[in-house]
């Protein structure tokens, strides 16, 4: 998990060169683009394979947010962070494609876990391969704006109004749909307790 959230890179001191490179780049200039998908690039993987659940799915989506970004580099006012808008557009890209997929199961048909032998280590990582892929499995249950409240949240541990921003809906409105999140994870994952 993430100690906290920081709005641009790891650091402050990389907001003023991002802002610059973002000018740089609304003006055409790829290399400073290809700067910022550099330094960026990680970050927003990582992000889009906890909201997506496959690297393969995060990868697709990170890949259309920069082109996205690309596009929309003129319209960049620097208001926010690079990052934070960065982080936005591939929250959105996320999201819209959370929306497009199909239900998934229902959670009666995940089948209960096996009780587990604390006694020697191969077991306890089968375990906790079980415990990932069940609440891989568990997620999926939630709709996209759950999943993506609950993990901007709970992992990547944003404030809940970082979050209204990014998503565009009230402070409210996030904590009702993180609170819903959690709810269904709990019932789904009452096995592992």
């Amino acid at each position: 998990m993430s100690a906290r959230w920081v709005p641009y890179g790891k650091d402050g001191a990389s907001e003023a060169g991002d802002e610059l490179l973002a000018v740089r780049a609304a003006e055409g200039d790829e290399e400073a683009f290809e700067m910022l998908v550099h330094r960026h690039g990680a970050a927003m993987l990582q992000l889009a394979e906890r909201l997506m659940g496959t690297r393969t799915e995060a990868e697709d989506a990170v890949q259309d947010a920069f082109v996205n970004a690309w596009r929309k580099l003129p319209e960049f006012r620097g208001e926010a962070g690079f990052g934070t808008w960065l982080h936005r557009i591939v929250t959105n890209r996320c999201l819209n494609l959370l929306r497009a997929r199909r239900p998934a199961a229902d959670l009666d048909t995940v089948p209960e876990p096996a009780a587990p032998d604390h006694q020697s280590s191969p077991v306890r990582v089968a375990e906790s391969h079980a415990v990932g892929r069940d609440l891989g499995i568990a997620m999926r249950c939630l709709s996209a704006e759950q999943r993506v409240c609950w993990v901007l949240r709970e992992i990547e541990c944003w404030p809940y109004e970082s979050i209204a921003q990014t998503v565009r809906i009230s402070p409210e409105a996030v904590r009702a749909r993180v609170f819903r999140a959690r709810r269904v994870l709990t019932e789904a994952m009452a096995a592992w307790r």
